[in-house]
């Protein structure tokens, strides 16, 4: 076998090296690599090797496999320069970079996430992550969701089947595992494991069963904010706010925070925005996001004690892109079309 292995290397660099077209290297490539090819062959004929020598037999043949790829690469290679040269008309050097022929642009939604998280940086804001997959004690119960809540039925929030199980999330048995519809779990599992004063980011891909439209997709991102420290008051969130907002709109932005409900903030507020710098929406209240003081089941249900305060806030970065760069429907940020991203003055990195 070892023979045999060694004989199709050797056929295999003369063939590679006789290579002057891509249409000869495709034959080739075939020849020695393709599903009816001679290493395909060879690994078919593994059942004729005695138990103690199919180790050893296995990885010379994975070994010579890896030498062929890469002849087959240097080669293509070769092929390709000599396209371009012949197209061009000139020598080609393929180490420069074509940075300046296309350019490298920041994506939308990844601009928006990071001026959010550089902005919040000078507040002392540190950046956390965490698994898209939950369980629903973290997704739901400990930030004081109840049973009954609209957001745990199955229509609106992604569920694994009963028997799923899934390695490195553990729960309880009466547990199922769920996508994350919010990236306040990452809020809950930073305070777990550590005790105030606490200001970190979520941002993060979340997921809902929303119906796709111009303005509802069932994946996308959101960037939550959590400080919890002694003392902390309505006021500190509100000047918080009015920070970011006027750091990524520009001066003369207004907010306001108008009373709402969330299950694991009391109280809880809407987020509305007005700037002049937005075009047609200019100088009119957009609502932006929620937020709220954290709700004390929720410091209860991490080991907090009862006199814990801190607050929480949550927007949503389609929709800030949305508003910021004119996008009238949210698919487009998730199509990869270049021709749509290259409308964004936005910088390269």
């Amino acid at each position: 076998m070892v023979e045999r292995i060694n004989e199709i290397l050797e056929k295999a660099k003369t063939a590679v090296g006789e290579v002057s077209s891509r249409a000869n290297f495709e034959g080739v490539k075939a020849k020695f690599l393709g599903q009816n090819g001679a290493l395909r062959e060879l690994m078919k004929s593994m059942t004729t090797v005695a138990a103690e020598d199919k180790p050893a037999v296995g990885q010379a043949i994975n070994v010579c496999k890896v030498e062929i790829e890469g002849m087959l690469t240097a080669k293509l290679l070769e092929i390709e320069i000599r396209e371009a040269e012949a197209l061009l008309g000139k020598k080609v050097d393929p180490t420069l970079s074509n940075h300046g022929s296309c350019g490298i642009f920041c994506h939308p939604l990844t601009k928006i996430r990071t001026q959010i998280t550089e902005i919040l940086s000078k507040l002392g804001f540190t950046v956390a992550d965490g698994t898209e997959i939950e369980t629903e004690w973290f997704c739901f119960d400990a930030l004081n969701t109840p049973q009954s809540h609209p957001s745990r039925n199955e229509s609106d929030t992604f569920y694994f089947p009963d028997d799923t199980i899934i390695e490195n999330v553990s729960k309880n048995s009466s547990e199922r595992y769920v996508l994350r519809a919010h990236t306040s779990t990452v809020q809950i599992r930073t305070m777990l494991k550590n005790r105030p004063p606490i200001r970190v980011l979520s941002p993060g891909t979340v997921f809902r069963r929303d119906a796709i439209d111009a303005t509802h997709f069932p994946s996308f991102h959101q960037c939550e904010g959590l400080a919890v420290e002694d003392g902390m008051s309505v006021c500190d969130l509100k000047s918080t706010l009015n920070f970011l907002f006027t750091e990524l709109i520009g001066e003369g932005c207004e907010t306001r925070m108008r009373p709402s409900f969330f299950p694991f903030v009391s109280p809880g507020f809407e987020v509305d925005f007005k700037s002049k710098n937005l075009g047609k929406l200019s100088n009119k209240w957009i609502e932006i996001g929620g937020c709220g003081m954290v709700a004390p089941s929720v410091f209860r249900n991490c080991g907090y004690e009862d006199n814990a305060s801190g607050f929480a806030f949550g927007v949503g970065i389609e929709r800030l892109a949305m508003l910021f760069y004119g996008v009238d429907d949210i698919r487009l940020f998730f199509q990869n079309d270049a021709r749509f991203l290259k409308q964004f003055k936005v910088s390269m990195i």
